[in-house]
Formats: structure tokens, sequence, C-alpha cells
């Protein structure tokens, strides 16, 4: 399955580096790195998936389109998972859907509907992955954080921002806000209302009024030891005595102090020799913070100045010496300044350091200090070079002076981050450092028939081979937008580059991933080095591959859809050769079997639609009446939380201005139907009020997690552990998050309709029957806390069941048959196609504005061969420049991205 390429290699050494006999001999540790990175590549190839979407950021009342890929070692098409699966999750943390897409060829087309009601204003975290992806947790989960802001029942459009001044007690946060109508007109003199939630309690609250540009200042001071770092200012802004409108704006304050981090090249500064000392500076909000500063010792002599690029990283060379501390002195862009202190030096080491200017090479110098060399002449020494878990260079050497060279050929090595290790003749891994192989130039080209055109004329965008005699076999998507209504910067795009080649393989959050691969430079190649110096690596370091140290394998590949279980007699014992019949009532979907001498049973290759019924009937089988089936569960991530919310879009309203102006336009019609209103009698819902237990419990302090929400959980119990806001899960209970964090260890009481149950109830409860569950973090009067010696209270409300006359045979016919089950799978989510309207005729027939924003989506872009393939559509009414951009992978892995552009007038 795989394609283990690597070259033993020996080391082209500066002319005073002689070899032995010896050398050129395969060593055992050698073999043994060999063969321990084969088993680990072999036995858990690493899967990628990336998503192209048609834009980068959207409206309530769009459809998000996209298309994902699935990718292993070498970029190549994976062919390990037939499954994708897309988490939508808000702001909150909170799971608002799963797609369950098949994937096909290894790719997967689908669409996420922004229905109003389920989708409002905010930043949603979408995560997309395999089940065999889950074996090494969300490290190649792929992420991305995408805007959708709100403009068919707009009033109020607002910009927020806040500083933040604390001490490890106190805290002080200002914030501004600007108020404006739909119209954006400032709404001045108006009074405001607002209050700070943290940990679900009030932590402050105040009255204001907006000043003549609509601005309203607060001054938000917590209680003492009570310091916010993730909360929620919520404002009241009366327009009259009766009509009141409400924003909702997340604080998630820090420090304000800059961050400086170095990093010595090789890993430890080493008394003696000249090493490569890497920074990174981040400011309060995760971002880069550009800097200047000097080196100076503690005899107060300046040794050398530097400065950072715009993203707040730089470098320099330090010969630290035994006797001597070093600080660098820092000096921010807002005047500020700070000494940081430099690692101390060790006495004896050994460097790697490469430069990776050289298109064709890496040059790799391999340095030891006067007292290293001493203890270490003439040892043998190993160059590991890696790429996506397997080996593609090997080499052997005796340290035999002080400066070694070496270059490594870059051809050998797909596109993507190489891992250099150097290891001692024990097998010791001494150094590690990461560099970028850049890919080669695209291998496609895009070209429309005409350089200009006019709204809703004919396009035809030709897709082919940059060279005539090179065929294109890959699959692709392209997307058109219009750029006057869909401006974006480009160097803070997440593209299928900057995904699968850099940030999959990177720890934590890199800032404008695609500066690194747009109008690429000899600068840009320079500061992707530096980027490398100062990130994190998600791969297995080289010192736990030796060491066996690799995660155990709990999932296996999806290579399809597949219902397994269990079939047991009433005694629980299993039946073997059992038959079993599949049906999705109301489909012409179904599937036979036959249990294993153990009792299991496989459905497999099933195409069941999401929200399906599905029934599995064992009445065939001998003593067919009196049967249980069993079905296994099935595996799914934590909704995880979007740790540090970097690179959210904070005013939404004025980022995607341009955006919501035209959204606002475009679904005026939805904002006339909303104008309609039925009046009719409501009907009570279940809730806590409903049990005379639980009466005492003030819905003020409570928490609603509406039953939709619900709707895509396999198991309440799971979800809750997520969506239980203020509640934290561990092993079998739940605890009022701000006391589990201060130690308390006293429970939550779990009821179910009034019935207090415990934890193991909740697995019972079918997440489709639940009308509510409320969440009390605090029970004002104690009459819960007291009677149950508990500590908050999470109740469940399910669906009221309509009371009816019913004869006891009606009522037979409702329960399940023994050797039947009935359940609700997660099935393929439903596929659309993308709306492209077809101008026919002259445009002045039409009596409807083409106010689209996506012009053209196609995610089945499929070439094979030379020969050009031409993509046909039509403009829409605005005027400007529209941007295409094509990406995809070949069956090769050669992974490609072309913009192109051209102008409607």
């Amino acid at each position: 399955m795989k394609l283990i390429n690597f070259v033993i290699a020996f080391l082209l050494l500066s002319t005073t580096l002689h070899f032995s006999a010896k050398a050129q001999q395969d060593s055992v540790v050698l073999n043994n790195i060999i063969s321990k990175t084969k088993k680990l590549s072999d036995e858990q190839p690493i899967e990628k998936v990336y998503v192209h979407f048609d834009k980068p950021y959207y409206s309530v009342a769009d459809t998000i389109w996209f298309k994902a890929y699935l990718t292993m070692e070498q970029n190549i098409p994976s062919q390990l998972s037939k499954i994708v699966y897309v988490d939508v999750i808000n702001e909150r943390d909170s799971l608002v859907e799963t797609l369950k897409i098949p994937a096909v060829n290894s790719v997967a087309a689908g669409n996420i509907p922004l229905t109003p009601g389920n989708y409002k204003q905010g930043n949603y975290y979408i995560k997309a992955y395999t089940i065999w992806m889950m074996n090494f947790g969300d490290t190649y989960f792929f992420k991305k954080t995408i805007p959708i802001g709100e403009a068919i029942e707009k009033q109020l459009i607002t910009h927020f921002n806040y500083t933040n001044t604390q001490t490890d007690k106190n805290q002080s946060i200002n914030a501004v806000i600007q108020f404006k109508n739909a119209d954006k007109v400032v709404m001045a003199n108006k009074v405001v209302n607002w209050k700070v939630v943290s940990n679900y309690e009030t932590v402050s609250k105040g009255k204001g009024t907006t000043d003549q540009s609509g601005i309203l200042k607060i001054k938000i001071e917590p209680r003492k030891n009570e310091i916010i770092t993730n909360g929620e200012l919520i404002t009241e802004l009366s327009l009259t005595d009766k009509e009141i409108l409400t924003s909702t704006f997340s604080l998630r304050p820090v420090k304000s102090d800059n961050d400086l981090q170095f990093f010595p090249e090789g890993g430890e500064l080493v008394n003696g020799l000249a090493v490569r000392v890497s920074f990174k500076s981040l400011n309060s909000k995760g971002l880069g913070a550009a800097l200047t500063g000097t080196l100076t010792d503690n005899t107060g002599n300046t040794l050398s100045t530097f400065s950072s690029n715009a993203l707040g990283m730089g470098s320099f060379y330090l010969n630290s010496e035994a006797d001597k501390s070093y600080k660098a002195n820092i000096t921010y862009k807002d005047g500020s300044t700070k000494s940081f202190d430099l690692p101390k030096g060790i006495a004896s080491g050994i460097v790697t350091q490469i430069t990776n200017t050289d298109p064709v090479n890496f040059n790799l110098k391999i340095l030891a200090n006067d007292a290293y060399f001493a203890q270490n002449t003439g040892k043998p020494y190993f160059i590991i070079a890696t790429q996506g878990g397997i080996i593609y260079y090997a080499a052997k050497t005796r340290l035999a002076t002080q400066v070694n060279s070496a270059k490594i050929p870059k051809e050998k090595f797909p596109a993507g981050i190489v891992q250099v290790t150097l290891i001692s003749e024990s097998g010791e891994p001494l150094n590690e450092r990461l560099v970028f192989n850049y890919p080669s130039n695209d291998n496609l080209s895009l070209k429309s028939d005409l350089p200009t055109y006019k709204p809703r004329q004919k396009v035809k965008l030709t897709l082919a081979p940059k060279l005539a005699t090179q065929p294109l076999e890959g699959s692709y998507s392209i997307s058109v937008t219009d750029e006057s209504k869909v401006p974006v910067d480009e160097d803070t795009e997440t593209t299928i580059l900057s995904s699968l080649l850099l940030t999959s393989d990177l720890r934590g959050y890199v800032e404008k991933p695609n500066y690194y691969f747009h109008k690429t430079d000899e600068k840009k190649q320079a500061d992707l080095d530096l980027l490398l110096l100062t990130q994190g690596f998600r791969r297995f370091a080289m010192k736990d591959i030796l060491a066996g140290k690799t995660p155990p394998i709990s999932f296996l590949p999806e290579q399809d859809m597949r219902i397994t279980g269990t079939l047991r007699d009433r005694t629980g014992m299993p039946v073997r050769k059992g038959a079993l019949r599949l049906t999705v009532p109301g489909t012409g979907i179904s599937a036979e079997t036959m249990t294993s001498p153990s009792g299991l049973f496989a459905f497999g290759n099933l195409t069941i639609p999401d929200s399906s019924e599905v029934l599995i009937n064992a009445k065939y089988s001998t003593n067919g009446s009196n049967l249980m089936i069993m079905l296994d569960s099935s595996p799914l991530p934590e909704v995880g939380k979007n740790r540090s919310h970097v690179g959210s879009a904070d005013n939404i309203d004025s980022t995607l201005s341009a955006y919501l102006t035209n959204s606002k336009k475009q679904y005026n019609f939805l904002r006339t139907l909303k104008e309609v209103k039925i009046e009719g009698a409501k009907v009570k819902r279940p809730s806590h009020a409903d049990h005379s237990n639980l009466a005492g419990l003030s819905s003020i302090n409570a928490t609603v997690i509406e039953g939709d929400r619900l709707k895509d959980c396999n198991s309440l119990a799971l979800c809750l552990q997520t969506m239980a806001m203020g509640l934290t899960f561990f092993e079998n209970n739940f605890y009022v998050t701000r006391d589990y964090n201060q130690g308390s260890r006293v429970p939550v009481a779990i009821f179910i309709n009034g019935m207090n149950l415990d934890f193991n109830a909740l697995l019972g409860v079918n997440p489709k029957e639940v009308e509510t569950v409320e969440v009390f973090t605090k029970d004002d009067l104690g009459t819960v806390n007291r009677m149950y010696n508990t500590n908050g209270v999470l109740v469940v409300n399910t669906k009221k069941v309509v009371k009816s006359n019913m004869s006891i045979a009606d009522l037979k016919k409702l329960l399940p048959k023994e050797n039947m089950l009935k359940f609700n799978p997660k099935g393929f989510s439903k596929q659309r196609e993308f709306y492209m309207p077809k101008y026919i005729n002259p445009a002045n027939t039409y009596n409807f504005n083409d106010l689209r924003t996506t012009i053209y989506w196609n995610p089945k872009v499929n070439t094979n061969g030379t020969a050009p393939l031409v993509l046909e559509y039509w403009n829409a009414d605005g005027r400007g420049t529209y941007k295409a951009v094509i990406e995809g992978v070949d069956k090769y892995g050669n992974i490609s991205r072309s913009v192109y552009r051209y102008i409607v007038k």
C-alpha cells in the first residue's frame, strides 16, 4: 500500500572530513531506524483532509458549498477512508450539526444550508475528519473558523472593541461599542442597559447613554479573584419604551503583556558555537507583534541589534560563553519596552544547522564545540530526513572535524515539511530541524475566452495542463466569486497548499497561512523558514518512534457505511447462523445477512439517507420470535472547543459590510415573509416547573438546550458532556464547573421528567424525543441540593405524548416486537446541485436582479489527459472583478491551486 522511498546516502563533507571503510556499511542502528520508521508508516499511515469552500464567509440564508479532499503520504489521494464527517460548532462550543458524506475516489462534495433560526450571526468552527483520524486525537482534523453574518432581520449594526488591564487578582476591561441602525445611521442618545455574564453568572452590570456618534463606553470591573477569561457582554438598547434591541459580544480577555520565546537551532545554546537563535513574539490576541531589539551580556556590552518581520518572527546569532548571561532588550511598535533572559548555554554539545536558500539542495552543517569534539572524535552519526513519516534520505558519517557540511537533494522529497534528525551511534536523537520543500510550479492553467464581459454574459473557462505534452489526471473544484462583494485578504486564506503542505503538520495557530504561498519570493521563503524554527511539529519525534511510543489503534478505516451488532437469544447467548433483514421504509433500500458463529452480524455497503428510520428483522431465524438484536455503538469524537479563537472576526458587521449589504437586498423577500404573523394558542411546553420537587428552581438561572439541537446526537449522554454549558463531566458525573475548578466534587442532580436518576439513565433516552434540557448551576433556595446532597441540577424534559383512547390491541401494535429493531442511524447527508441561471434570451427579458456572490461552483472537475476542459456559466449583475479559484490533487499527489481574474463591466 505504501511506496517507501529512501536513499542511503553518504555525506558530501568538507575537505577536512575523511570516511573509513566501515562507514560504507549499513549499521545495526541505521537499519533499526529505517525498519521502525517503515513499520510506523505501514501500520499507522497518516490521513489528512482538506475542505475547499466556495467563499471565505457567508450570511444567514446562504448555502455553504464545499468539497473535501482525502490524502495520505506523498499527498496522494487516500484509499483508506470512504466516509468524511463535517462538524459545525458555534461560538459557545456547541455542536450545531454533523454531516456524513461518502468519499468517492478520495473526494466528497457537500453543502450546508444556513437556515434562519438554526444559524445566527457569529463565528462558526468547522471540523472535517474521518474515523481513522480519531486514532490520533484531533491532530490531523481539518479546522477552519468561518464568520457568518446576519442581513435579513438586522436592526442594529455594531462595532466593538475592548482593552484589558489585569493583575493576578484584579481586572479592568474598557469596552467601546458604536451602534448604528440598519441604514448605517448612528443611534445617538439611546439608553443602553448592559451586563456581563461569566461562568453563567452575572459578574457586572450597568446602564449608559450613547453619545452623538452612537458610542457607548463601558468599564467592567469584576469582583476580586473572579477574573473573566471567557464571557459575554449583553447590551439592551431601548428604541422606545416597548422596543428593545439586544446585542451580544464575546469577551475573551487575556493579560495585555506581549510574549516572547527563543528557539535555538538544534534545541540548545552551546558554548563556543555561533548558534542561530530564532524568536517569536505574540501579542495578547495571539497574533505576531513586530519588534526591534538589542542583545546584551551581563557586563552591559551590546553584542548585536535585530528586528522581527511583520508577523513577530526573526533570528540572530549568538556565540555564548560559559561565564556570561544574555538579555534581549525589546521595543515594540507601540513604544513599550521589555527585557527577556536568554537560555543558558550548555558546556558540551553538537548542533545541526540548515540553510534553505538553494533551490536544489538543503545545505546542512554539523557543528561540535571543543568539549564535545574531544569526547566524541571519530564516533559515527546518522542523518535521517523524513517527509510524511517516510524516510527519503539516510546518511552515515563519523565526526572527524568540528565543522562538517552536506547537501541533501530536494528532488528526493515530495512537497511539504521535511524533518531532519541527527542521531548518535547509540540511536539517540540529538537535534531535529524542520525545513520546507516548496512544490514545483503549478501544473494547470485557467483562461477565459474573453478578457472582459458584460453582466449576464456567458463565460467559457478553459482548464488545461500548463505543459501541452504533460497529461493532467486529477480531481478539482472551482469557485467563481464577485470580488467586489466578497473581498478577502489572500494572505489570510486557508488554501489547499497552506493546509495540506504546512498547517496540517504544525501545532498551534499559523497567522496568514497563505502568505507563504501567495506570490512567493525570497523574503517569504525566509519567513517560512522562521515559522518552522518557532512552531511546534505534529508528527512523532524520532525519539518516540525509536522508543516505540506510538498511539494504539482503536478505530479501523471506514470503507463503507455499515451497521453491525450481535443477535442473542433471551438468555443472552449469541445466535449463530441467524437470518437478518434490513429495510428502510419508504425506500427501496434493503439488505440481508447471516450471523457468524459468535452471533455477530454486519450490513455493509449501505447508502441510507440521513434522518431515515431503519428496521432490522430477525423473524426468519430459528426461534425468531424470541431473539434480541443488539447494535454496536458508532464512534464519535468529542465536540471539542475552538481553543484559541484566534482568527475569528471580532466585528462581523464591519468586516463583512460589503457582503451583508448585498445579502440584505438578495434576501429581502425573506424579510417580507417574516413580517406575516400568525396568532394562535400557545402549547405549554414541558419544563421543570411541572414537577413539585423541582418547582423551587428559578428559570432565571437556567441554560436551556432546545431539543432541535440534539437531533443529530446518537447518544444524549455523550452530547450533554459538551453541550451542557457550565458543567464539567468526569467519571459518570456532572459537576458545576466553577466549583469543580475550586476542588469541589459534589455532583449535579439529574432528573428525567421529574424523576431523580443517575448518569446511566441518560444512555436510554432517545435524543429525538427530548423537548428541552435545562441546566441549573445555582439552586437559590437549596430545595434540590439539600434533599439530594447535590450541587446544581440537570433536567431532561421529553416531548409530551398526546393522550388518546386506545385499546390493548392497538397498544400491542405500537410496542416493538421482540425480533425487530427500529432506529435512526446517522445517514448520508442530502446532496444538492448548485443553482446557476442560464441567460439564453436577451438580458432585458428577465425581470429580477441577479445578486449572486458565488457565480459558479463546480466540485466535479475531473481531468484525464492533455485535452483542455471547457467550463461554461453565466455572469451575475455585479460589475467589477470576478475571481476564479481552482484547487485539487492529481493521482500522483501533485497539489494545485490557481487563481484567475477577469472584468465584468
